[in-house]
C-alpha cells in the first residue's frame, strides 16, 4: 500500500497523489451518473412489463431507501480501515447492480438493482469525497470537484442514457454494460491510488458495532438556524426527486414526445444548471444565495407547470433549467450556512442528518406522487407536485429573508457534498 503522504520532495509522490486525484474524482463522477443512468429507461421497462407509475416511483425510492441506510451505517468506515478498501467494495456493488440490471426480466429483479446501485453509491459517498480532499492538489480544487462532479455525473448520466436508449442497439444491456466496464477500470486503478486515511480498525468489537448504528441529530445551541435552512433543501431536492422519477414519464405522455434522448436532455438541463450555478455562485454571501435560490427555482417551477398546463415543451426545457440554476444555488448556500453551524467536532453529525432530510425530500414526494398519478393522471400530479414545490420554496425563502440577521450571518464553508441519486 502506497503511504498516506509522500516525502517532500518526491516527485513520484506527487505524481502518485495526483494520479490519484484524477481516479477518486471520476469515481464520484462515475457512481452518481450510474445512478441517473436507468432514468431514460424507464419507460421502455414500463412498456414491456406493464406496470403503474406508482411502482415506477418505487423502482427510483428503493435506490434512495438503500443509500440512505448505508450511509447512515457505514458512511465513516473509512476512518477506520481505509479508503481504498471502501471504494473497492462499492465498486465490486456498483458492478454486482450493473450485471443485474442487464439480466432483469421483471420489475422484482429491477428492484433489486437499485437496491444494490444504491449500497454501492451511499457506501462510497464518505470514502470519495474525503479521498478527494485528501488528495487535492490545492484547497480548492477538492470542493469544486465536490460541488460539481455528482450533478454533471447526473446530467451527463441521463443525456448518455437517453442518447444510447434512443440511437444504440440493446438499449437495455449497452449502458449498463458500460457502466460496467468503467467500474472494472477504476478497480483496476484503485491498485495505483495512495491510500490516504491508515487503517486504525476498532478498539473492540462492541466498537465496531455501535460505529454501525444509524444515528440523525443535531446540536441543541444550533436547531434555531438549521430548522430555518432545511425547508429550502427540501424543496431542491424534492424538485430533483420529481424529475428522476417521473420527469421521462411526463416527456412521454404530457408532450407526447417518445424519444428517450428528449427525456434524458430533460434531467441533463435541470443538473448540468444547477452544476453552473455551484461554479457562479462560490464565494457569495450563503444566505443571499439561498434566498435568490428559491426564487430562481419558484420562478422555473412556475414555467414548468405552465408547461405542463399548455405551454409546449421549449417552456418547459426553459422552465427546467430555470429551476435547476435555482436548485444548486440553493444547496450549495443552504450547506454553506450549514457548514457554519456548530463546532468543528460537531459538524460530521450535523451533514449525516442534513442528508437523511435531504434524501427523505427526495424519495417520498416522489412515491406519494406515484401513486398520485395512478389516481389523478400525470398532468394533475406533475402540476400538483409543481405548486407545492414553489410554495414551499418562497415560504422558505421568506422564513429565511426574515430570520436570518437573527442567526448570524454563516461564513462560506469548504464542505464535501453527497454523490447526489
Amino acid at each position: 500500500m502506497s503511504p498516506a503522504s509522500p516525502p517532500d520532495g518526491s516527485r513520484s509522490g506527487d505524481l502518485s497523489r495526483r494520479f490519484g486525484f484524477g481516479v477518486v474524482g471520476v469515481g464520484v463522477f462515475a457512481l452518481t451518473s450510474s445512478s441517473s443512468a436507468p432514468s431514460p429507461l424507464y419507460p421502455v421497462y414500463q412498456e414491456q412489463w406493464g406496470f403503474s407509475p406508482a411502482m415506477l416511483t418505487t423502482v427510483f425510492a428503493v435506490y434512495v431507501l438503500a443509500l440512505l441506510a448505508t450511509l447512515l451505517t457505514v458512511g465513516a468506515l473509512s476512518d477506520h480501515v481505509g479508503r481504498r478498501p471502501v471504494v473497492a467494495a462499492s465498486l465490486l456493488i456498483l458492478l454486482a447492480s450493473m450485471v443485474t440490471f442487464i439480466v432483469s426480466d421483471s420489475v422484482t429483479w429491477l428492484l433489486v438493482a437499485r437496491i444494490l446501485q444504491g449500497l454501492a453509491v451511499g457506501a462510497a459517498t464518505g470514502a470519495l469525497s474525503a479521498a478527494v480532499i485528501d488528495l487535492q492538489p490545492n484547497p480548492k480544487t477538492g470542493s469544486l470537484v465536490n460541488s460539481v462532479a455528482p450533478s454533471l455525473g447526473l446530467a451527463l448520466g441521463a443525456a448518455g442514457a437517453g442518447l444510447l436508449v434512443q440511437f444504440a442497439p440493446f438499449p437495455t444491456v449497452l449502458v449498463y454494460a458500460l457502466v460496467a466496464v468503467l467500474a472494472v477500470v477504476l478497480l483496476v486503478a484503485l491498485f495505483f491510488v495512495p491510500e490516504t486515511s491508515p487503517a486504525v480498525g476498532f478498539e473492540s468489537s462492541r466498537h465496531a458495532w455501535r460505529s454501525l448504528l444509524p444515528s440523525a441529530s443535531v446540536p441543541r445551541e444550533v436547531r434555531a438556524p438549521y430548522v430555518l435552512i432545511l425547508p429550502c433543501l427540501m424543496s431542491a431536492w424534492a424538485l430533483g426527486g420529481l424529475y428522476m422519477s417521473l420527469g421521462p414519464s411526463i416527456v412521454r405522455s404530457v408532450f407526447g414526445v417518445d424519444n428517450h434522448l428528449v427525456a434524458g436532455l430533460a434531467i441533463f438541463a435541470l443538473f448540468a444548471a444547477g452544476s453552473l450555478a455551484a461554479v457562479a455562485m462560490r464565494g457569495r454571501t450563503p444566505h443571499r444565495v439561498v434566498i435568490a435560490g428559491v426564487v430562481v427555482l419558484a420562478t422555473g417551477v412556475a414555467a414548468v407547470v405552465a408547461a405542463v398546463l399548455g405551454g409546449g415543451i421549449a417552456v418547459y426545457f426553459a422552465g427546467t433549467a430555470l429551476a435547476g440554476f435555482g436548485w444548486g444555488a440553493t444547496f450549495l448556500g443552504a450547506m454553506s450556512v450549514i457548514g457554519g453551524l456548530g463546532r468543528p467536532h460537531e459538524r460530521g453529525r450535523i451533514f449525516a442528518t442534513t442528508f437523511v432530510v435531504c434524501y427523505l425530500a427526495f424519495s417520498v414526494p416522489a412515491m406519494v406522487a406515484g401513486a398520485a398519478a395512478s389516481a389523478f393522471g400525470l398532468t394533475a400530479t406533475a402540476v400538483g407536485y409543481g405548486v407545492a414545490v414553489g410554495v414551499l420554496a418562497l415560504l422558505a425563502g421568506a422564513g429565511l429573508l426574515l430570520r436570518a440577521p437573527k442567526t448570524g450571518p454563516a461564513q462560506l464553508a469548504e464542505v464535501p457534498e453527497p454523490a447526489r441519486p
